[in-house]
């Protein structure tokens, strides 16, 4: 059986072209292309795009382009049972010698195309309704014939495994944030008993840290499904009188458990800033922490990168003038240049640009490392999905979208497989994933209490935190 390489590199349109697989399509109505590119189609001839026949195998971008975007449109049960269907169909009764023949020369590109499916979208298949066609369809392929029946039990085996493996995480993620709420539960009850305990503490070397970020990053970027883009956005589908087509589906939430991980490091790094009584220990954690941004920044990681920067930019941390006149802002002023917004970011995405051109030319696997600033490319996919219609007036699928789409999508899945080389840190990844960390009205006390209120906004604001935080102890 043909095996699915891995998927690598971004996706090249152009390279889909039109002349290299008439075979099966030349005849097909409903696919329309420009300059050789397949540019929309009814949903109906996208499918039949999609299903392999004896003389016919869909490309690879297609493949995922189409099982990215089809979702928009249906249940991804809905496309399998589809899918299954057309299979089924190429075995009309008639000779069955012919038939016998037919099977298998098209078998293997069938459990091609399942295998593509499983390994790139394994959550699809948490829904008992596409194991159930799954199952059916391979059944058939695999009756009679030993190579194939050992090729279906790979692929299924495989998909176990990494739905396993999804359920495994999820549950560790559970309790972790079980941890932080505990431990935040204790600073409430015994605030000072918990000073002694910080990130200096535990580890003083920003190198180490960032490393450690790392290791966070890739693991939580790693579960990422390529789908979850785009149950970000759906939307009902006005052509269908269905509702959603997530709504009954279990589907995966990883995507948002990483943007929940952006906001845990800012609040972690300002709590850590305002907990410190004295100004010299406050001004040293923030040295400390712009030494760790600067090796994310070095190592690839933007995403840590911001969130540090966030987190020393929140109102509570900014407003202690004091204590940030004795720290040395120099490299700070370099890294917000960096990740100014203006120009659309213009500053990160040249950095960007150049972390993935090393990434693609690597000699080891540290300079494979691109992370990227998580939610700017999720503001980039939604104002892409946003600026495009999904169909064109004509009613067709506007598969030109799906394609640009689909290559933004594509470059993140490269970027999600490289294997973080950092030695792992126990004890420092136990302390970034559950230390306490404050919200926002207890990082405004905290800082009002290591630099006092500085108008009457600022007096009354800590007067009301203060009696109702206080009262609640």
């Amino acid at each position: 059986m043909p095996q699915t390489p891995p998927f690598t590199g971004q996706l090249n349109t152009g390279s889909y072209n039109k002349n290299l697989y008439q075979t099966k399509e030349e005849g097909y109505p409903g696919l329309y292309y420009h300059d050789n590119n397949l540019v929309s189609g009814s949903l109906e001839a996208l499918i039949r795009h999609l299903v392999p026949t004896v003389d016919y195998y869909p490309d690879r971008t297609y493949i995922f382009t189409f099982l990215l975007s089809s979702r928009l449109f249906l249940h991804p049960y809905e496309l399998m049972s589809r899918v299954c269907h057309l299979c089924m169909e190429q075995q009309r009764p008639g000779d069955p010698q012919a038939d016998k023949m037919r099977v298998r020369k098209n078998a293997p590109k069938i459990l091609q195309l399942l295998t593509e499916w499983t390994e790139t979208f394994p959550y699809d298949f948490r829904d008992e309704r596409m194991m159930r066609s799954l199952k059916e369809l391979t059944h058939r392929l695999a009756s009679g014939d030993e190579v194939y029946r050992k090729a279906v039990g790979q692929m299924s085996q495989g998909l176990i495994r990494r739905l396993t493996v999804l359920s495994q995480y999820e549950e560790a993620l559970v309790k972790i944030n079980a941890t932080a709420a505990e431990r935040l539960t204790a600073l409430k009850a015994k605030p000072q008993a918990s000073i002694q305990r910080d990130m200096l503490s535990i580890c003083n070397d920003p190198f180490t840290v960032a490393q450690q970020l790392t290791h966070i990053e890739l693991e939580r970027l790693s579960y990422i499904g390529p789908e979850e883009f785009v149950q970000a956005f759906v939307q009902k589908d006005p052509l269908d009188n269905d509702k959603s087509c997530f709504s009954d589906h279990k589907k995966a939430s990883n995507l948002e458990a990483y943007v929940e991980w952006f906001n845990r490091l800012s609040y972690l790094v300002a709590t850590e800033i305002c907990m410190p009584v004295k100004k010299k220990h406050r001004a040293r954690v923030i040295e400390f922490f712009i030494d760790v941004a600067r090796e994310c920044f070095n190592i690839g990681n933007f995403n840590s990168l911001m969130a540090i920067i966030s987190g020393m930019n929140m109102s509570p941390v900014s407003r202690l003038k004091k204590t940030w006149s004795k720290v040395k802002t120099a490299k700070f002023d370099i890294l917000e240049h960096q990740m100014d917004p203006s120009s659309n970011f213009y500053n990160y995405r040249t950095s960007l640009r150049g972390a993935t051109q090393r990434s693609i030319t690597a000699n080891s696997s540290r300079e494979k490392i691109v992370i990227p600033f998580f939610s700017l490319l999720i503001k980039d996919i939604y104002f892409l999905n946003e600026g495009c219609a999904n169909r064109l007036q004509n009613g067709r699928i506007n598969f030109e979208k799906f394609w640009e789409l689909a290559k933004q999508v594509s470059e993140f899945m490269a970027w999600k497989k490289v294997e973080c080389p950092f030695e792992k840190d126990r004890k420092i990844l136990q302390y970034l994933l559950t230390a306490p960390v404050l919200p926002e009205d207890a990082l405004y006390l905290a800082s009002y209490e290591s630099e006092g209120p500085e108008n009457h906004m600022e007096k009354d604001r800590w007067k009301s935190l203060r009696s109702t935080l206080l009262s609640r102890v």
